[in-house]
């Protein structure tokens, strides 16, 4: 599964985190208030063990517990060196406030993300 929707909004930034290939970035369980930008290499999203997205640059992850500030339900690890923009509350307000239309397009990713485990899990 690959969300076709990416966002411009991480590429200039230069407060990001470097990442690793095979770091994990976060695992199912862990608690965590921020999603992440994706601003340069590949990111795979893991659910039960089973690799539901690659997520390269202009994509997110973890935006579900930004959201409701519950822990990961998923597991994501670098693929390749990556750089990662961490974006809290405080920034996504700012974001959705100067782009509205940019909380779409993280609803949107969510629920595509969310059919696709559905039909993964429920065939």
């Amino acid at each position: 599964m690959s969300t076709s929707i990416t966002l411009d909004h991480f590429k200039h930034s230069e407060d990001y985190t470097d990442y690793a290939a095979g770091q994990v970035v976060f695992r199912v369980g862990d608690p965590d208030s921020v999603m992440y930008g994706v601003k340069s290499g590949e990111v795979e999203i893991y659910f039960n063990d089973r690799l539901m997205e690659t997520v390269g640059p202009g994509g997110i992850i973890g935006e579900k517990s930004l959201v409701d500030d519950y822990p990961h339900t998923t597991t994501a690890i670098a693929k390749t060196d990556c750089q990662l923009v961490l974006v809290d509350e405080e920034k996504f307000l700012f974001l959705v406030h100067e782009t509205p239309t940019f909380a779409i397009k993280v609803m949107r990713i969510m629920a595509a993300r969310t059919r696709a485990i559905m039909r993964a899990t429920f065939p």
